[in-house]
């Protein structure tokens, strides 16, 4: 969740001397993107998967500082509660056989970090929303011991002035109050990063946002919180809950909350930026010594530090990310859609498909963001987490008749984004094997409509009518879930069912 801070009070003059360094920075930016000082393509990716840490049991363990402290390994790091953690994959050229390499050594990582978390009595589960968690683990209490989350926890709380209420309807319905983010931390992800040039920026963005809703239709992965099923992709609206800074008064003022898919449909990269300036408050109104002006005044690179900072507080399912590598600096979108797991298979598959279908929906000669309104693809969004596999989407009619058809969204995929990801992975250079392979585990979990959140729910299900309690079915459902991620086959291949687990560790 960004760079060290050390904590400390803030007074009424560091928000006004924030926000002038914010406009600094944005002027900076706004001289870098006109002097076209951004490094040229490099068809980098980058992968973050966030983990939770279970027991024997399949229940949370707090003991992510004992476990980092065994890892020892700078690509893992602590996340917002003390069950999560973080794998940050270094950045890998798209082409060849890309996948199998990021699939081998994600298997060497994590395997090393299960061994680690192994001596303390827990396991790594890489799921969406660990199905165990009950409210009293996600209280301030449970935070990871790391000032930034103490500081975002205290600045959100104060921005809201009163609990945070959840209040999510699907399949059943939960409705409860916290007196902090940390139920944020349930939410455990796949960042996908993307550098891009900034010509290239807007269009890859949009076809991001226009292909969310497909993303999360065919990789749900988190129907259960607090004991309740609700929707097949629960991260979402229990991210933009856990966070909202605006009490109802301000809600109905239709003050935008910081967990944001947008509203418009973009022509520069800028227009992000700015608008995470001119919507949200400072939370962290850190400010850096540097002076961006002078830096480029003086033929410098300026860090931004200020920009970057702000950047990490507005939650965009896909970001804009401004950074410095070797003295040049980059563009990136940053695709926060998926959830975590089931296994490495299916998180690589899931990337090959988002990688593929972006290249092809942003060289469209006839983009599908000029053809379907931005609040459809809002709404598909919303329809997607709901239902999943079973979504049914609006999207561009083909041909002359043009409109909105709708249409599933395993037809969909299977239809129309599958031969298009087929045609990006080519264009990225990446061989036909790997392409094939990692393909064909979407067109799998949409010829037999299952993914992770499918598998959990008929596993659950199964398990109450063998005549579990919920506590117990949703405990058997995670361990047999963890024993079958360990064996490494796709969900697709998943038998749902229950029985006597591999013991945790």
């Amino acid at each position: 969740m960004g760079e060290k801070i050390e904590a400390g009070g803030f007074d009424l003059s560091d928000r006004q001397r924030y926000r002038d360094k914010l406009r600094q920075c944005l002027t900076g930016l706004e001289r870098l993107l006109a002097d076209e000082r951004f490094d040229r393509p490099k068809n980098l990716m980058g992968l973050e998967i966030e983990l939770n840490l279970a027991g024997g049991d399949g229940m949370p363990r707090m003991l992510n500082g004992e476990v980092l402290e065994r890892i020892a390994s700078r690509d893992f790091q602590t996340e917002l509660a003390m069950f999560n953690l973080e794998v940050n994959i270094a950045p890998h050229r798209l082409g060849g056989r890309v996948f199998d390499r990021l699939a081998e050594e994600l298997r060497t990582s994590l395997a090393y970090a299960d061994r680690k978390a192994g001596e303390v009595d827990a396991g790594i589960v890489m799921i969406g929303i660990l199905p165990t968690l009950e409210r009293d683990d996600l209280v301030s209490s449970n935070l990871s011991e790391v000032d930034r989350y103490a500081l975002l926890n205290e600045q959100i709380v104060a921005a809201r002035g009163e609990e945070f209420t959840l209040d999510i309807e699907g399949v059943e319905r939960l409705s409860c109050t916290a007196k902090s983010i940390t139920p944020e931390a349930a939410c455990t992800s796949v960042q996908l990063h993307l550098q891009v040039t900034p010509a290239r920026f807007p269009a890859v963005w949009n076809a991001a946002q226009a292909v969310a809703a497909a993303q999360v239709a065919v990789g749900a992965n988190a129907p259960f919180l607090f004991g309740h099923e609700l929707w097949r992709e629960s991260r979402p609206p229990l991210f933009l809950q856990s966070t909202d800074t605006r009490p109802p008064e301000l809600q109905a003022q239709g003050v935008r909350p910081r967990t944001w898919f947008g509203e418009r449909w973009i022509s520069s990269a800028y227009e992000l930026f700015d608008e995470n300036l001119r919507y949200f408050p400072a939370l962290l109104p850190i400010c850096d010594e540097e002076d961006p002006l002078e830096v480029l005044d003086a033929g410098g690179v300026p860090k931004l530090a200020e920009l970057v900072l702000h950047n990490g507080t507005v939650y965009r399912w896909n970001r804009p990310v401004y950074d410095v590598a070797d003295g040049v600096p980059h563009l990136r979108v940053e695709n926060r859609v998926l959830p975590a797991g089931p296994t490495i298979t299916d998180v690589l598959a899931n990337a090959a498909f988002y990688y593929g279908v972006v290249r092809a929906l942003a060289e469209e000669s006839r983009p599908v963001w000029t053809r379907m309104p931005f609040e459809t693809a809002a709404d598909n969004f919303d329809t997607a987490c709901r239902y999943g596999i079973d979504a049914r989407l609006q999207w561009p009619r083909r041909g002359r008749l043009g409109g909105l058809a709708e249409v599933d969204a395993v037809s969909l995929v299977r239809d129309e984004l599958l031969p298009l990801a087929e045609a990006g992975l080519d264009a990225w250079g990446v061989e036909p094997a790997d392409r094939d392979l990692y393909l064909g585990v979407i067109d799998e979990r949409c010829r037999r409509r299952t993914n992770g959140a499918s598998w959990q729910a008929a596993t659950f299900h199964q398990g109450l009518e063998a005549g579990l309690s919920r506590e117990e079915a949703l405990a058997a459902t995670t361990r047999r879930y963890r024993e079958l991620m360990q064996k490494g086959e796709p969900v697709h291949l998943w038998p749902v069912g229950l029985r006597e687990p591999v013991p945790m560790g």
